[in-house]
Formats: C-alpha cells, structure tokens, sequence
C-alpha cells in the first residue's frame, strides 16, 4: 500500500513539474493539430501562477508582459485571458489589469446544470445523480457535523428551521432558508473544497427542476422536519439518527424522480 501512494504521489509531482517547467518558447511553432497555441497560452499562465506562488485577488502583469516573459504572441494571451476568466481563474478589471480569479466552483455549476438539462431523455437520470452526490456528501460529513455541534445550542440554524415549518404550513417553498442550513452545515467541516462541491451540487439541483417541470418536493412539511430532525440529532450527538434524517430528508425528491424513471 505504501509503494502504492508513493506511487501515486510521484505521478501527481511529475504532472505538477511539467507543468512548471513548459516549454513556452514552443507555443508559436507547435503544429496546430497537436496543441492548439490557446491552449499553450493557458497553461503558461496557469504555470506562472502556480510558479510565482500567487493567491485570488493577486495581480497578474499586463498583456505585453505576459507576451514577452510566456514568449507567446498578444492574441495567444488575450484568448488564454477570456477562456480563464470564464472559468475564475483569472479576473480582468478593465482600467485596472489582470488578477488571479476567485477560483470558485461556479463554472461547474454552469456546465453541470445545462448537462443535466440539454439531454431531454436523460435528464432526470442525470438529476438522479446529482442529488445521489449531494446525499453521499451529507451523509459523508455526518460524523464531522456531529462532533462539531454536539452540545452546542443554535439559534441561527433553529430560526431557519422554524422559518421552513412555516412555509410548509402555507404550501410554500423555502429555497433560500434550505440552502442556508445546508451551507451551515458544512461550515463545520472547515472544508472550503466540501463546502464550494456540496453548494455547488445544491444550486444544480434547484437551477434543473423548475426546466424539468418538477416541483421542489413532493411534501414540505417531510422536508421540514427532516431540517429540524438533522439538527436536533447533530446538538445530540447522536450520529446514526442525524444519517437517518439525512435519508429521510431526500426521500420526497427521490420518491418523484423514481416515479418518472420506473
């Protein structure tokens, strides 16, 4: 097993050294059936980031420095600039240049959401699994969640709770008061990477049903309780009956893709 992560870890160094170390000087010259001069561009750029060790919000030097220290030519870097600003990597600010980007999940959102949307007699398949990822991360960070919260009243995530038996009462949906519990949650993990994934997947998931045509459960008040549930597990320390209200809180949705799928 030890052979084995190191020899995981080697590759993953390699890949990183040669990225580091690309040849630059060949982004004119390489022929375009075998790497698209864009493409080179791009990952000059990124190697420079990762070289100069520069953080979200950092600035980047200007197109004409770009040019001349990743030795490619202005229009090169201004399409490796649109394609990475497109996917956060890199910000432009006009009047003020370019900066490394926020390096957030929100493309994937994007491409997730049409992906799921685009193939219409696959969709509710491809729903099906975003949600099936979204129940495997909660049910993943349930020990996590626990050992934070055990003990510890909150008010903030009962006020939220309250809020959603309400709109449950009135037939009412509560997207954002939903999405705020589950967010909540994952801040106990202290994982950023968890945390940017699991909203990421939520924001699909409620971008896809109204295209979809479907309704966001088919029973509030279960979806309700399940919240109030997951929280009053969680201050109890109770782990097994925190899982069981996360299943119990996916229930209704799975119970109405199922239906469709058979």
């Amino acid at each position: 097993m030890a052979n084995e992560t190191e020899s995981a870890g080697q590759r993953i160094q390699s890949q990183l050294s040669s990225l580091a170390v690309l040849p630059l000087d060949t982004a004119e010259t390489a022929p375009a059936s075998l790497r698209n001069r864009y493409d080179i561009a791009i990952d000059a750029i990124k190697s420079y980031i990762i070289q100069k060790k520069l953080s979200p919000g950092d600035p980047l030097p200007n197109e004409a420095t770009l040019c001349e220290e990743l030795s490619v030519s202005r229009s090169s870097v201004r399409e490796a600039v649109r394609k990475l600003e497109a996917l956060h990597i890199v910000k432009v600010i006009h009047g003020k240049g370019i900066f490394v980007g926020d390096l957030s999940l929100e493309p994937l959102v994007e491409t997730l959401s049409f992906r799921t949307i685009v193939n219409q007699d696959a969709n509710l398949t491809k729903l099906r699994d975003v949600i099936q990822v979204r129940r495997i991360l909660d049910l993943g960070v349930a020990q996590q969640v626990v050992d934070a919260m055990e003990g510890t009243p909150r008010p903030d995530l009962e006020k939220l709770v309250r809020h959603m038996e309400k709109q449950a009462k009135k037939h009412t949906t509560f997207l954002e008061q939903d999405i705020e519990f589950h967010s909540r949650l994952f801040d106990e993990t202290h994982n950023e990477v968890l945390k940017q994934l699991a909203h990421s997947l939520w924001l699909v998931h409620m971008a896809v049903l109204p295209q979809l045509g479907l309704t966001v459960s088919e029973n509030l008040g279960t979806a309700a309780a399940s919240h109030n549930n997951m929280l009053q597990a969680a201050i109890a320390g109770d782990v097994d009956a925190y899982r069981d209200a996360v299943v119990e809180h996916y229930k209704p949705i799975e119970g109405i893709l199922n239906s469709y799928l058979g």
